[in-house]
């Protein structure tokens, strides 16, 4: 019986010293095999009739072409057995199984002990192939960072540390400019409300590390879970008028892992994506690896267009920013959410630029329109308007549900320590009340006039309705030499946004004002920037500037 059950045609290919050690447990699986069922079954009878085994076996010689493992499976066929303790035949050319050498083939059948091998190295790797015929990590990675310099697309972290006094002063201590530890100012910081130097925040952050250390102390799920953790999570439910919330230690991660974690979970899903969305997003809606459909940036008759084509029953994600980062525009909030929720999509609503500047209590552009109710899903951060240095995510259920369990961004990473949660939770307080409204109230005063002097100087700056002002320079070698002139020349620090941040082409300066950067201030940038776009040959185009307020 033993060899009958072994006749399975997925059994053969497995290692035959594999299926001897398995013994009579593959009887069981056997059993439960609908084709072989009926293989033992017809040898039990022909067996009683002392029909020789050879002919049973030979009756069922087309077993293999049943199996519902194997069956329409040809390149299964063409694959050679996995080897183990067969024998391979040098003059058949083929492994064969030890139980069934005999004395008329042992003679040219031995163990085998080489696996051909299968030359697939590409040109591109015999490019970088080393004396000894490895492949040369040093020269290619040099190479690649090469192309990267010349394309304008290679990083350079400029060194600034914070003065204690100003939000918007900070030493500089660059690596190429003459001048260590020259005084500058920074137009570029995501501290948008200069929250990181409040000096109730600051203290908050002082007496609780005083109180409870430097540290978490591990994951949220051994011994890093505190009381602290869970104020703010309740804290920013009730901020975004949701059941409940997560906190995870970077906006990257949450999401990542909550847009990989819920297109999984969800049978079938499918995502659809704005244009212009983050990579953060962009990774987890990669890494889950469920169908994606990109609508053009803020379009939604796109959207509609695409999601019509669905099925009502598949789940789906519309996933979305509303305050995007680069261009400074802001999404039609409300008709995205109506669009996705008539078609029965959820909405994954990220509000990073948006949370501590807009809306009466800062919960962002969500609370601003009054949609706070159509976002689903909303991501925002503690590490921007709110001054601290981790991020927030929202969720939509229960935060001891599934979710929780299956992020591994949440779950498989040290929890961020008490002194931050409670900095933060300060600064949501702070940004909440009566002077959380006047800084967002002096902040979009301060940008309109920036943007105004900016246009009136002929400098390319867009006409955005948030807080965040782009200044077109459409070439990655002009946009690097433009803030590297306004730093070498100016002390003014703005950085420069390049491909692969910005298509290439639209390549530009981002400059975001805070409440502190005063008209006196302005004018000293301006006539810089205009002196930098004159040093690097740049066209100014001066225009009138048209008028354009800012609801806060």
């Amino acid at each position: 019986m033993a060899q009958i059950a072994l006749r399975c045609p997925f059994l053969t290919r497995l290692p035959a010293g594999f299926a001897r050690r398995a013994g009579n447990s593959l009887f069981s699986y056997a059993e439960g095999c609908p084709v072989m069922t009926q293989v033992m079954q017809r040898h039990a009878s022909n067996h009683h009739q002392n029909v020789d085994l050879a002919k049973a076996m030979a009756a069922d010689s087309k077993v293999e072409m049943k199996c519902p493992f194997l069956a329409n499976m040809e390149k299964t066929k063409k694959m050679n057995p996995i080897v183990d303790s067969d024998i391979f035949c040098e003059t058949c050319n083929k492994s064969v199984p030890a139980q069934v050498v005999n004395e008329a083939n042992k003679e040219h059948c031995k163990p085998a002990t080489v696996v051909e091998k299968v030359d697939k190295v590409t040109e591109k790797q015999r490019e970088f192939e080393s004396v000894d015929g490895t492949f040369n990590y040093e020269v290619f990675m040099k190479e690649e960072i090469e192309k990267k310099k010349l394309n304008h697309t290679y990083r350079i972290f400029k060194k600034v540390n914070r003065r204690p006094s100003s939000s918007r002063l900070r030493k500089s201590f660059p690596s190429r400019w003459p001048l260590p530890g020259q005084e500058i100012s920074v137009w570029c910081s995501n501290d948008y409300l200069g929250m990181t130097r409040h000096e109730k925040v600051v203290k908050a952050v002082q007496d609780t590390a005083a109180k409870h250390g430097t540290g978490a102390g591990g994951t949220r799920n051994i011994s890093g879970n505190t009381t602290y953790h869970e104020s703010l999570e309740a804290t920013v439910a009730q901020l975004h008028k949701k059941e409940a919330g997560l906190v995870f230690t970077s906006c990257f991660v949450a999401n990542d892992s909550t847009l990989f974690t819920l297109a999984r979970a969800l049978p079938g899903c499918e995502i659809y994506s704005d244009a212009g969305n983050h990579a953060s997003m962009i990774q987890g809606i990669r890494n889950s690896k469920v169908p994606k459909f990109i609508f053009r940036h803020n379009d939604t008759e796109h959207l509609e267009e695409l999601l019509k084509k669905s099925d009502p029953l598949t789940p789906k994600i519309v996933a979305f920013e509303t305050v995007h980062s680069m261009t400074g525009d802001i999404s039609p909030l409300k008709e995205l959410c109506d669009i996705s929720h008539k078609y029965g999509a959820l909405t994954f609503v990220d509000e990073v630029h948006a949370v501590g500047l807009y809306g009466h209590h800062g919960a962002g552009v969500g609370e601003r329109d009054g949609c706070l109710e159509d976002m689903d899903i909303i991501s925002g951060t503690l590490g921007k308007a709110f001054g601290m240095m981790r991020v927030l995510h929202r969720w939509l259920s229960q935060p001891g549900g599934y979710g929780e369990e299956l992020r591994r961004g949440f779950i498989f990473t040290t929890s961020l320590p008490p002194m931050v949660l409670q900095g933060a939770m300060t600064s949501i307080g702070v940004l909440a009340g009566e002077e959380g409204r006047k800084l967002r109230s002096r902040h979009q005063e301060m940008v309109k006039i920036l943007r105004t002097k900016l246009l009136d100087a002929g400098i390319p700056a867009v006409n955005m309705p948030s807080h965040i002002i782009p200044i077109h320079v459409g070439d990655p070698a002009a946009c690097t030499a433009a803030a590297d002139t306004l730093m070498e020349k100016h002390s003014i620090y703005v950085q420069a946004i390049n491909a692969p941040t910005v298509a290439p082409g639209e390549e530009r300066l981002r400059v975001a004002p805070t409440p502190y950067h005063t008209p006196k201030m302005m004018d000293k940038f301006v006539a810089a920037m205009v002196d930098v776009w004159e040093t690097c040959d740049l066209p100014l185009n001066k225009q009138e500037s048209p008028s354009f307020g800012q609801q806060v």
